[in-house]
Formats: C-alpha cells, sequence, structure tokens
C-alpha cells in the first residue's frame, strides 16, 4: 500500500501520481444504522432488546457472527472487483470507549479496527476511518446512535476532551500505516450555532497532528457536511468532505428527470448542487471527496431505474471534477446495499413483522414514508402554524423537527419492544444462524448498481 497525501486540489500517492479514492462506506457493522439491519430507533436500543430477548450467551453468540461475517475478506475482494479502491469505516465510539469509563481504550475495539484494515489491506483497499457516533452525540440523529433529538457534543466539553483522546489513541495505532488513508474526524457535525466547529477542529487536528504529521485529515463541513461557511483557511494536508444525497433519491415521489419538492432536477440541477456544496473546495483548491452520496431504492422497476440514471450521471460529474466518492451503502436489507440479504433468509423472516409495523408507521427517517402517520403530524402541524408561526428548528424546519420527534422517537421506541419479541426464546445456534445472513455468500448482488459501477470504474462485465 502507497501513503496518501493532498498536493494542492489533488490526492496524490508517494510517487506523486493522483489517487482518485472510490468506494464504499460500511455502514451498519461498527456502527450500526436501522434502515441497514431493520431495526426500530438506534443502535443502543437495539442492543438492549436484544440482550434481554438472547440472554447473554445467545446476544454474543449473534453479535460474534455479525461482526465476522458482515464485512470478510470476500467482501472486500469484491469490492476491489468492481475497481474500487478504498472503503469509508464508519465506527461507533461505544466500540471503543464505555459511557461508565470514559477515557479507558477497549481493546476488542482496537482489535475490530485492526482486522477490518487488515481484510482491507489484503484486497489492496485503502481505508478511511470515520467516527460516525460520538459521545454525547454530534447530531440530532439516529445515525450517531443518538437517542433524542439534541446534539449534546457541542454544550459539553467533556464529550470534546474524549473524542480528542480517542483520536490520539487512534493516529498512535495507525501513524505507520499506509493502508489507512486518513482519518474521518467527525461524520455529519451537525452544530445548530455554527461557532463551535472550526475551533473544535482547529484543536482535534492539533492534537492529532501531535502524534501522527502525516495521515490526511477528512473534515466534514457542519449540517450534516453541507455547510462550509464557518472555515476561512484549510487545515494543511486535510479534505474537506461534502455529502451530496440528491432529493430525486429520496423521496418516496420524486421523479428524475422531473420535478420533487417544486424543484425541477435533471443533471445540471444535480451539478448545480454538487458545485455548491463544493464551492469551498474549489475555492481554496483543495481535494474533493464526496465522502457519502446515493439514491435509495423503491422496489419500482420504472422509479428504481430513474434512480441509477441519476447515480449515473452523479458519477460522471464528479469524474469531470476530479473528486473522489465513497457510496452510501455497502450492504443492506434493501434499501440502498450493492450487497442485499433477501426476503427469504431466516433474518429478515424472523423480523417481517417488525418491517411491515415500520414501514407502516414510517419510523425510519432515512427510506421511511410518513403517510401513514399523517393523521398524527398534520393536527400537531396546524397547533405549530397557529402558534408557533416563526418556529423555524435547526436543521431543516418544522415539518421534519416534529416528524423526527413523532416518527423517530414517539414511535419507532415502543417499536423495539416487537423486535425484542421478534428474537425470544432463540437459542445462540439459531441467535448465529440469524446473523449469518448478513455473509456475502448468503447475500445477493444489487445488479444494476454493480453495472453501473463497473462502467463508471472501466472494468469489463466479463470480470
Amino acid at each position: 500500500m502507497r501513503w496518501i497525501s493532498v498536493s494542492g486540489d489533488r490526492l496524490v500517492d508517494q510517487g506523486g501520481a493522483t489517487v482518485v479514492l472510490t468506494g464504499f462506506g460500511l455502514g451498519g457493522w461498527l456502527n450500526m444504522e436501522n434502515f441497514i439491519t431493520g431495526y426500530p430507533a438506534t443502535e443502543t436500543l437495539q442492543r438492549e432488546a436484544l440482550r434481554r430477548a438472547l440472554g447473554p450467551e445467545g446476544y454474543q453468540a449473534f453479535f460474534d457472527e455479525f461482526d465476522q461475517v458482515f464485512f470478510s475478506d470476500h467482501d472486500a475482494r469484491y469490492i476491489a472487483s468492481l475497481g474500487c479502491n478504498s472503503v469509508r469505516l464508519p465506527f461507533n465510539y461505544r466500540r471503543l470507549e464505555d459511557d461508565r469509563a470514559p477515557f479507558v481504550i477497549k481493546p476488542e475495539g482496537l482489535a475490530a479496527l485492526d482486522r477490518a484494515v487488515e481484510i482491507c489491506k489484503r484486497a489492496g483497499l485503502h481505508v478511511i476511518l470515520d467516527l460516525h457516533a460520538a459521545p454525547g452525540c454530534q447530531n440530532q440523529s439516529w445515525h450517531s446512535d443518538n437517542p433524542t433529538h439534541w446534539d449534546a457534543f457541542w454544550d459539553h466539553v467533556h464529550f470534546q476532551d474524549r473524542v480528542v483522546h480517542l483520536w490520539r489513541v487512534l493516529a498512535d495505532r495507525y501513524q505507520d500505516e499506509p493502508a489507512v488513508a486518513g482519518y474521518n474526524l467527525l461524520n455529519e457535525p451537525a452544530d445548530r450555532t455554527g461557532a463551535r466547529l472550526s475551533p473544535f477542529y482547529d484543536r482535534l487536528s492539533a492534537a492529532v497532528r501531535q502524534i501522527d504529521p502525516r495521515h490526511v485529515l477528512f473534515l466534514d463541513g457542519n449540517t450534516y457536511s453541507t455547510d462550509f461557511s464557518m472555515f476561512d483557511r484549510p487545515i494543511d494536508n486535510a479534505v474537506y468532505t461534502a455529502h451530496d444525497y440528491a432529493r430525486p433519491g429520496m423521496l418516496p415521489r420524486s421523479a428524475y428527470p422531473g420535478e420533487t419538492e417544486g424543484k425541477y432536477f435533471d443533471r445540471d440541477k444535480l451539478e448545480q448542487v454538487f458545485l455548491e456544496r463544493t464551492q469551498f473546495q474549489r475555492r481554496t483548491g483543495t481535494p474533493i471527496w464526496v465522502g457519502e452520496f446515493g439514491p435509495q431504492y423503491t422496489g419500482d422497476p420504472a422509479r428504481d431505474a430513474e434512480r441509477v440514471q441519476m447515480l449515473r450521471d452523479q458519477l460522471d460529474i464528479y469524474a469531470a471534477a476530479g473528486a473522489s466518492w465513497s457510496l452510501w451503502t455497502y450492504k443492506d436489507v434493501g434499501l440502498q446495499g450493492i450487497r442485499v440479504v433477501p426476503p427469504e433468509s431466516s433474518y429478515l423472516r424472523q423480523i417481517a413483522g417488525v418491517l411491515v409495523a415500520k414501514a407502516r408507521l414510517g419510523t425510519d427517517q432515512w427510506g421511511g414514508d410518513d403517510s401513514g402517520v399523517r393523521c398524527l403530524i398534520d393536527p400537531i402541524m396546524e397547533v405549530f402554524a397557529r402558534e408557533f408561526p416563526d418556529f423555524d428548528p435547526y436543521p431543516w424546519g418544522v415539518d421534519r423537527w416534529v416528524g423526527v420527534l413523532v416518527r423517530s422517537i414517539l414511535l419507532a421506541e415502543p417499536l423495539v419492544s416487537q423486535f425484542e419479541a421478534a428474537f425470544r426464546g432463540l437459542s445462540p445456534a439459531e441467535a448465529k444462524d440469524r446473523a449469518a445472513c448478513f455473509a456475502f455468500d448468503k447475500t445477493v448482488e444489487t445488479t444494476a448498481l454493480a453495472q453501473v459501477l463497473r462502467v463508471a470504474l472501466g472494468v469489463p462485465e466479463t470480470s
């Protein structure tokens, strides 16, 4: 593996050759998300439910197997076969530290990261380590394992101190490892004041650089990596990472090309949004890396064909700009992954009733539809329009704010008990069998997505 660094607006290897990073985010593994593996609410609530349902032995059997099979040498070789050269590795701080023992790093968490790096290294893939869920929650959403809608990370220096300590430990561990392309220090921060992110990055990057001056730092913008207005001059050897989810690929009522939320989206509009989100990078002459993007697939052939075309257009836009990218996400139960757990698997049959309830109640903010609970949301919105007409909460306004409170908390939390009930009574061997459904040879390829990537990356179909 060759070292990667920043040279002007390019990433280069140690010989000075331009490197364009292409690959996947490994969502749902070392940081779990509800739409990826099918549980309601947050990772922590899911784990508590499975611990109650399976008991200590069954719980351990399930997660030992899940951790082993979700990403293996087979997966890494498959990603490389598509023409990709990297993966972004999201992890939850709870893998490395317990809230009851802050600043004490768990050796088993470090071992899990080591194993992931070694798997990627054997396949010739670079790794970007990504702190996806930080102590106190750096944003308001489920993917930071946040059970509320408050981002306490920004209000308590204690949480920030723990992140600085954690990254210093990781910098010390990987400072001599060229297979690690760099450190994505904080996924999708959302500081409602907009004033605290840049000073924290200055502090954190300086602390990392004291130990490891060589690795690239990947720095997400504010408001879920869409806003870079709080930054002035770029940090040396750093990449400012934009996330570029296009609205026509995210909503149940959309069209591409066509109208979504009252706006017409086509290739030109996609490029306009991309240019807006990467203005800081282009102005400062720093590399562009789209750390997350990708449509959600619906099962409707016509709509999914539109979304595949949208993905194709995005990849063309990135290629023309010389931008690196990481597609979200590699493996799931059917919304975005290129490897998908099939419906007939024992795992999806186990949680079939929960998935139906999740869809009916729209509990997943990502991929969910609120049409089944507008009977709850609409009266609340009427009260807000009458009583609080000027209320405009950060980050996305009152409609999505109410949606989070009603769908992701009020309805999702009690649904966790149904998820628990679905696993109650399984033996450790049965629990292991359900987790094994995420193994490479038990999943199926999303062929249309694979074809798009192979063409974009110049891999012959016969390979």
